[in-house]
């Protein structure tokens, strides 16, 4: 609440500073309140993408999509190049009315449905009814079972891989206790006596509560009655406090820890196993750093080892270990080392054949690159990919075809740098890589079980969705459905467009979008308002289509050039030069790249009033702004 507060008190003083600058055009506030509501109008409910289901573990799958016709259900076949619909749903409900004697509504029929074994038959769960029908033969048959909803047991209850224990916290403690259902013992086991306020099992505001409750930092180890749980140690981390002035009947004051950039106590982790069947619980010896963080990335499926990545405090150096559960002993597998420090927001480490290879993305050559290990020596067996770009994240891995797919930026000439583009890498040839969506738009990939067929939603911000089915060469075998855009059109909407400036250096690549009003008139003379964001990690700029992107449209339609752009350490999908050049020093340069960014803009559109500009702000935005 604080930050948004901050953020319409920046944008209120831009608009009074704007209104003061001397005569300007009339707000259309008609306009604005238009565009306002357009989230309770029906066609921001229209479909623009496919997001389809794959039906079991086949590459045929099943998507929904919202027009003026209503919501209507696709199937397709790929492999047959087969598109049709998966019921026809007046029909459909006409059989199921049949049995319950209503009416329904093809226009919002709620249906809920799963695909049974035999991939052609649907359960139908409507109207405390349960159905099967034949998507083929169109046959629908009422079943004599009633559906079920189970409420499911309390959260805290963390039931081990058999089922026979559970887990839970109480009183900053960790305890175990037989599952009745299963013919346990029900007397609880007190597992740990050492827990207490600020170093405990329970959440902060469970700690001096009587009950059960759930161990959040604890898990089962696979195939095991072993567990692992991370313990963070706040004993001495400062105090903080805030006053809760809407207490009854008086204010009340709230005290919470906190670490401060350079405090010299800081919160430590700790790593535990348990055993159930011991009855005990040990501390693993995982220190090599002062104030190191710890997380926890996988647990083996034959239940021997468990990995994690720690960091120093400074986030320049980490090692990814394995501890061998039965001895509690620790291997480095990997150790990393990157300056200013490593890009944790991009951070991806997969774990293969049940961590027998490690996958692990880092930017020791300055750009972040997928290098794959050998786990039991720790040996690189091959780096996948490089260059002057960016590989991120990963969208499927075949472990049997030895191939990983993921998303690149950057790397093709033309091509915006910030566009999510699929690639092709093959896990045990260097740098053997295939461009999969080569169209200069951000693509947005669900690909199939086999991964001989990919579904593609792509798209621009001024570009309606394309989706599409691709082969496994990326060649397009199958168009979708495409986006019913005509009513949004016919009220006034129009796209934003993308631009490109230059950040104050004079040299580096800064991109952008602008909002006009609905009524724009390029002989006439706007304000412009700056919506900004200096980092790190994120450039809140928009790439892909979307009709209702909130405070940008509706800014736009009061009469005033809205533009929103990206900034030097704005996000790691430039690569380590450019996110990392706001490490400590985050205030002055995006102010001087998004001042030199409106310069240019106004120089090249003679449309825009350089003399009144406005900017706003969430987060670092509302510092900024």
């Amino acid at each position: 609440m604080k930050n948004s507060l901050f953020r319409y008190l920046c944008l209120a003083v831009a608009l009074v500073s704007c209104n003061f600058a001397g005569a300007q055009q009339k707000a259309n506030y008609q306009l604005a309140e238009k565009f306002r509501l357009l989230e309770q109008n029906p066609i921001d409910k229209y479909s623009t993408e496919v997001r389809p289901t794959f039906i079991n573990d086949t590459d045929c799958f099943y998507y929904s999509f919202t027009t003026r016709e209503g919501k209507k259900y696709y199937y397709v076949n790929p492999k047959k190049k087969e598109k049709r619909l998966l019921f026809d749903t007046d029909e459909l409900l006409s059989k199921i009315a049949v049995y319950t004697k209503k009416a329904y509504s093809s226009a919002d029929p709620h249906l809920s449905f799963t695909f049974m074994k035999d991939n052609e038959t649907i359960r139908i769960d409507l109207d405390r009814g349960l159905y099967t029908y034949n998507i083929h033969t169109k046959e629908l048959k009422q079943l004599d079972e009633k559906p079920t909803y189970k409420t499911g047991d309390p959260y805290w209850m963390k039931y081990s891989p058999d089922s026979l224990y559970f887990l839970y916290a109480s009183k900053d403690n960790l305890y175990f206790v037989g599952n009745p259902k299963k013919g346990q013992d029900t007397i609880p086991v007190q597992l740990t006596t050492d827990g207490m306020p600020d170093y405990t099992f329970n959440r902060e505001d469970e700690g001096k509560m009587e009950g059960r409750f759930g161990a959040e930092s604890a898990h089962w180890i696979p195939g095991s009655h072993r567990f692992y749980a991370v313990r963070e140690d706040n004993r001495k981390v400062r105090d903080l406090w805030v006053i809760n002035s809407l207490s009854k009947p008086s204010p009340e004051l709230i005290t919470y820890k906190a670490e401060l950039a350079g405090d010299k106590n800081v919160t430590q982790y700790e790593l535990l196993l348990g055993d159930i069947d011991k009855r005990e619980v040990k501390k693993v010896d995982i220190n090599r750093w002062p104030d190191q963080y710890i997380d926890v990335l996988y647990a083996s499926k034959d239940g021997k080892r468990l990995y994690f990545q720690r960091y120093n405090r400074t986030w320049n150096q980490s090692d990814i270990c394995e501890v061998d559960v039965e001895t509690g002993k620790v291997r480095v597998v990997i150790h990393e080392e990157n300056k200013p420090y490593l890009d944790y927001q991009m951070r991806n480490v997969s774990f293969l054949n049940d961590g027998k290879e490690i996958l692990f993305r880092s930017e020791r050559n300055g750009w972040g690159h997928y290098y794959l290990y050998d786990t039991a020596t720790g040996n690189l067996k091959n780096q996948l990919t490089d260059g002057t770009w960016v590989a991120g994240p990963v969208a499927q891995i075949d472990t049997i075809g030895r191939k990983m797919y993921f998303y690149g930026y950057g790397r093709e000439k033309g091509i915006d740098p910030y566009y999510y583009i699929l690639y092709e890498a093959h896990l045990d040839r260097p740098n053997a890589l295939r461009l999969l969506t080569p169209e200069n738009a951000s693509h947005e990939v669900s690909i199939s079980p086999s991964c001989r067929y990919l579904v593609d939603s792509y798209s621009t911000v001024s570009q309606e969705p394309v989706n599409v089915v691709r082969n496994r060469n990326g060649k397009v075998i199958m168009t979708l459905e495409k986006p019913d855009l005509q009513p949004v059109y016919e009220m006034g909407w129009k796209a934003p467009e993308r631009f490109k400036v230059k950040a104050a250096d004079g040299v580096t690549d800064l991109y952008g979008v602008m909002w006009k009003p609905a009524d724009f008139d390029s002989t006439k003379v706007y304000p412009i308002i700056s919506n900004v964001y200096p980092g790190p990690f994120f450039e809140y700029v928009p790439t892909r289509f979307t009709i209702n992107d909130v405070y940008n449209t509706r800014l736009a339609q009061l009469g005033f050039i809205v533009i929103t752009v990206g900034h030097r350490g704005g996000t790691p999908m430039r690569g380590k030069a450019y996110h990392t050049y706001g490490y400590n020093n985050m205030r002055d340069y995006p102010l001087a790249d998004d001042k030199y960014a409106i310069e240019q803009l106004a120089a090249r559109y003679p449309f825009i009033d350089a003399t009144k500009v406005g900017i706003y702000g969430h987060s670092g935005g509302g510092f900024m702004s």
